[in-house]
């Protein structure tokens, strides 16, 4: 059975790209009985960017609340919050450190894309593949799935646990990066790929009036209502046969190339899209949000289970660091 291990910023609600192209495959592979899947928020690198307590803890509900609505089985898999085994995830860290030398984390893409602005990096920052290494090396995980722009972060942490295997003796797994070759960019309300950092994304667990404003703000041309339209340049089709079956593509292209239909029709036909595709997800979100004593027992069952395995972990490094008998 294959250990695959995903972790997941706590840094605000999950859009629909996060679910198109991370969420749902994550629960597909998950699904897979061949497969264990762990399930990790990942709150205390979310620290390095979200400095309010009280953000971050509404954000973290927020994650877990989208993941089980998504359809993550805690029952099968392991479902934890990062900072409930702090002290595993930060001691493990502290000895992973002391094997990584300088000019790797200096290359880490993490701080490379902030390098020009040094007062914006904080040491969390800096450190932050030591504490992805360490994340995944506790539990022993096969695989982790990333993105081909995560695929350096994987490789240090790879190279970080030989280090240690070969100078103290073999504790850790070596993880491999699990690229979806056929992973989707999800394009956002302005045409840049969907991100938090761009304000550009769609809140799928948004109430229905809400969820259509910001669906109007996708930026389109000024084609004429009775001309005929592109829909290969147009970023309203470009989401909508993402979600849509093929025949409901080919429907729209027709609509788009035969006149006579709007971009407000296509952005209404986006939205009756996302409210039925998303329906259950819709429901399961607003009421475990509403029910977070839910999310809290379900966090906690995969915390105390996910900690046998963190805890072996560790006795078997500090017996190779000469820490116990």
């Amino acid at each position: 059975m294959a250990r695959i291990l995903t972790g997941i910023q706590a840094s605000g609600k999950p859009h629909l790209g996060n679910i198109l192209g991370a969420i749902l495959p994550a629960v597909q592979l998950s699904q897979d009985p061949k497969n264990e899947s762990f399930l990790f928020i990942a709150d205390l690198h979310s620290m390095t960017t979200v400095k309010d307590a009280d953000a971050l803890k509404e954000n973290t509900l927020a994650v877990a609340a989208a993941w089980l609505a998504c359809g993550f089985d805690t029952e099968k898999n392991y479902f934890y919050r990062q900072s409930r085994l702090a002290g595993y995830h930060t001691e493990l860290m502290w000895y992973l450190n002391c094997l990584t030398p300088f000019p790797m984390l200096a290359n880490a893409h993490s701080f490379k894309d902030k390098s020009d602005k040094l007062s914006d990096v904080n040491a969390g920052l800096f450190t932050y593949p030591v504490l992805q290494a360490a994340d995944i090396v506790l539990y022993q995980a096969n695989f982790v799935p990333v993105g081909k722009d995560q695929k350096q972060h994987l490789e240090m942490s790879k190279d970080i646990a030989a280090a240690f295997n070969r100078t103290y003796g073999e504790a850790f797994v070596l993880p491999e990066p699990k690229i979806d070759e056929n992973v989707m960019t999800i394009p956002g309300i302005d045409g840049q790929k969907m991100s938090k950092s761009y304000g550009n994304y769609i809140d799928i667990f948004l109430p229905e009036k809400q969820l259509y404003k910001v669906i109007k703000k996708i930026v389109t041309d000024t084609t004429p209502l009775e001309e005929p339209k592109d829909p290969d340049t147009c970023n309203v089709f470009a989401l909508y046969k993402l979600m849509a079956s093929e025949a409901q593509v080919a429907e729209m292209r027709q609509n788009y190339e035969g006149g006579n239909y709007g971009y407000g029709h296509a952005k209404k036909a986006l939205l009756d899209l996302i409210l039925e595709k998303f329906a259950k997800e819709r429901e399961l979100y607003n009421y475990y949000m509403e029910n977070t004593q839910e999310l809290e027992a379900k966090l906690k069952a995969g915390e105390a289970k996910a900690e046998l395995i963190a805890k072996a972990t560790m006795q078997k490094v500090r017996e190779l660091l000469g820490f116990i008998d």
